[in-house]
């Protein structure tokens, strides 16, 4: 069964399938790399533990960023975030965002808790 919470036109917030949570692109509103980075962590944070899911029970993440010199910013952020022991499948590449003032988006597949 397919469960897609906060749909909308365009897009789920979460979607739910076999015990995995898909989360859509999440982004910080403005201000530096570590802001934003912080912002788009938190509203993951908030995402998965309103599904049963947690920052160890992350299976992939794909990063973002609009220009790649930010990268060892944006990480000085996610090394501190991701519980020691748990860091998931990652890839982290260039891409024009959204909106010009977007630095990061983070885009996150999790395990629901067992």
């Amino acid at each position: 069964m397919i469960e897609r919470i906060e749909t909308g036109q365009r897009m789920s917030k979460v979607v739910k399938h076999n015990g995995v949570l898909y989360l859509c692109g999440q982004v910080g509103g403005t201000g530096s790399v570590t802001e934003q980075t912080q912002e788009c962590l938190a509203r993951v944070d908030a995402l998965l533990t309103a599904n049963g899911s947690s920052r160890e029970h992350i299976l992939q993440a794909i990063i973002w960023l609009a220009d790649m010199s930010d990268f060892a910013e944006m990480n000085g952020v996610w090394d501190s975030w991701v519980p020691a022991g748990h860091a998931p499948a990652r890839a982290c590449g260039e891409a024009k965002l959204a909106r010009p003032e977007l630095k990061v988006e983070i885009i996150i597949t999790a395990a629901e808790k067992e």
